[in-house]
């Protein structure tokens, strides 16, 4: 197996770790387990392989510091972040810092797999260079005013409640609205949405 394939687990909850550790075995990748973000960066050599399993909420270092560390440092190793339901301004924070991807927790162990091997066949794509950001604005082009202004509160993190008060229209109407933004910009999942609006975001 080649070195690429190695993935680096860190989070603080043991059980988490083991139970990381076994899923990405299984799936035949090599695993790293860290009980904390400082300790991984303590073991980090100038070069590091692979990617990056991270919880957004930890003690000491949390994920999004976690990032900035290594981007301070020159590593551009690929980072997924995990977050609880209604952690989606820190997941949308993460993304703005570099992260690859984030995944919402309780999530199936397919996502998770898909997402480390996406990653790792696109780190060696620089950031810059997004062939399909011509096409994500052709979409964005087909969204309503209302849905845009739901995707504005969803890439600033907000949860439905808090976009439903700041339009003045009910929460269920701003699910009404997401899911057809979700339909409208062919996103698979919201870490997806919020990635296609950074591209466009970074472009203009």
């Amino acid at each position: 197996m080649a070195g690429n394939d190695l993935v680096h687990v860190v989070d603080d909850d043991v059980d988490v770790r083991k139970s990381l550790g076994f899923l990405l075995a299984t799936a035949d990748f090599a695993v790293r387990l860290h009980e904390s973000a400082t300790a991984f960066l303590s073991t980090a050599t100038s070069n590091i392989d692979g990617c990056i399993v991270t919880d957004v909420r930890m003690p000491g270092i949390d994920g999004i510091e976690l990032l900035r560390q290594l981007r301070a440092r020159g590593h551009s190793v690929p980072v997924i972040v995990m977050t609880g339901h209604a952690d989606v301004a820190l997941a949308v924070q993460a993304m703005k810092e570099g992260a690859a991807d984030f995944i919402e927790k309780p999530f199936d162990d397919d996502i998770l797999i898909d997402a480390i091997r996406s990653a790792l066949s696109n780190r060696d794509r620089p950031a810059a260079t997004h062939p399909q950001s011509a096409e994500i604005q052709a979409r964005l082009s087909t969204l309503s005013e209302r849905e845009k202004q739901v995707l504005d509160g969803l890439v600033s993190g907000l949860p439905n409640k808090t976009i439903a008060y700041d339009l003045g229209i009910s929460p269920r109407t701003v699910e009404i609205h997401r899911a057809n933004v979700m339909s409208k910009m062919a996103a698979t999942s919201l870490s997806h949405l919020v990635r296609m609006a950074l591209i466009v975001e970074a472009k203009a």
